[in-house]
């Protein structure tokens, strides 16, 4: 007798493994003069309710959001979907901070890179200049 379920971590049915991803996080931080949203891990539908809360308080704290994806291992359309409400929500011009080559490609594809200032490391106090 076989037994074709899946356990986690035990591989898919047709004998191939199963990759397992760093789960998603979404952490807000507010600080003086702007809104810091930091994504880590998959971001992905399982985080849709947490991308949500962090879109909110954005949108009423009313400061300059950036949103760091320095640790983003994937992304879907429901990452991507953020971003794209997070710029059309905010009053001030999103910046998307440390992007993975793999956010930026979406990014690309998507046209959704053309709402927010992508940008390879965060403000210390001077302006960023961009990687050309």
């Amino acid at each position: 007798m076989s037994d074709s379920s899946t356990q986690p971590g035990n591989g898919a049915p047709d004998g191939s493994d199963v990759t397992v991803g760093e789960p998603g996080s979404v952490h807000v931080i507010t600080e003086q003069d702007r809104t810091v949203i930091v994504l880590s891990g998959e971001i992905d539908a399982d985080l849709s309710p947490e991308l949500g809360e962090a879109t909110a308080e954005a949108e009423e704290r009313g400061l300059p959001v950036e949103v760091d994806a320095h640790h983003v291992t994937f992304m879907d359309s429901s990452g991507v979907a953020f971003l794209a409400r997070l710029s059309m929500r905010s009053k001030h011009r999103v910046r998307l901070l440390r992007v993975p080559p793999t956010v930026r490609f979406l990014l690309d594809v998507t046209k959704i890179g053309e709402l927010l200032d992508v940008v390879d490391e965060p403000a210390s106090g001077a302006e960023s200049s961009p990687v050309g």
